[in-house]
């Protein structure tokens, strides 16, 4: 199962039907919960996900609203006697407040939590993929992610079938590239991975348009509408319709539009800012939302 379950779409202040930052990726044996709010733990409950299959966390920057749920989280890890190693990316230069949210209260540390600052050049082999990392234009060193599923092949059953392979047979020639004089190129064809991007808290920048370049499955803030793009750019936000801009230009399949300002109370209007410069799938994120990555084409 490959999907985004989407625990909370408010920017700095919560409101009645927005809840602080929270997402889990659903991606095979990988589960990553990006930018824990405020309230996670318990939207977790809500969207009956549980904390024994987190693999990773993910923090993008250490502003309350993407980062104060941790220390709630890691002690459900430690209650919930999670047996697996559970790594936390964070941006480097943000280690004291990762310490100071591990052990923000007492408790008994159960867990194998490993963490992983992240910096320039920031890399990693993960069962899902190659995560990157790359800094972002916000007021505090940010970094946004990118998750790319190496590329495969896509087994043609008629042609497995011409050549009399079947069961087991198929799998050694997925190993081995060859079974006899059958190549693997001779039954299949090229199957593109599946790719993700989670762009969070930034004004525009040359790393937005890199890390969502053509990915499956784009998550970005949208904290602003145009009538507010000056302040948004004071603060490093993005508008809605720039966020669509990126989309469109950067080939993405389907967008998913979040972290909204208190400011605006029609979630529509943002849907309506993004539709001119991206006619592909928008997803207005609401809280508990799931929203399946594209399948390949």
């Amino acid at each position: 199962m490959r999907e985004l379950v989407v625990l909370g779409t408010a920017s700095q202040v919560p409101t009645r039907y927005r809840n602080h930052n929270g997402y889990v990726l659903r991606w095979d044996a990988e589960t990553i919960l990006f930018d824990p709010g405020e309230g996670t733990q318990r939207q977790m409950v809500l969207a009956g996900l549980a904390v024994s299959p987190l693999t990773r966390i993910c923090i993008t920057h250490f502003h309350g609203d993407h980062s104060l749920g941790l220390a709630g989280v890691i002690q459900r890890i430690s209650t919930d006697r999670v047996s697996h190693p559970v790594t936390v990316t964070f941006p480097g230069t943000g280690r004291e407040y990762f310490d100071r949210l591990r052990y923000a209260t007492s408790y008994w540390d159960h867990s194998d939590l490993r963490p992983e600052p992240v910096g320039a050049g920031y890399a990693v082999e993960t069962s899902a993929g190659r995560l990157t990392a790359l800094p972002l234009h916000h007021s505090i060193e940010t970094y946004g992610y990118r998750l790319v599923e190496p590329d495969g092949r896509r087994m043609l059953p008629d042609r497995l079938a011409a050549h009399g392979i079947s069961g087991p047979a198929v799998g050694e020639l997925q190993r081995t590239g060859q079974l006899g004089t059958v190549t693997l190129a001779d039954v299949s064809v090229p199957r593109p991975g599946q790719s993700f991007a989670f762009v969070m808290d930034t004004g525009l920048c040359d790393n937005v348009y890199a890390l969502a370049d053509g990915v499956d499955l784009l998550v970005i803030e949208s904290t602003f509408l145009a009538e507010d793009a000056d302040l948004a750019a004071q603060v490093g936000h993005l508008t809605a319709g720039q966020a669509a801009t990126v989309a469109r230009e950067c080939g993405v399949r389907t967008l998913v539009l979040t972290h909204f300002s208190q400011r605006y109370a029609d979630p529509a209007r943002f849907l309506a800012e993004a539709r001119p410069h991206f006619d592909g799938k928008i997803v207005v994120a609401e809280d508990l939302m799931r929203v399946p990555v594209p399948p390949r084409v």
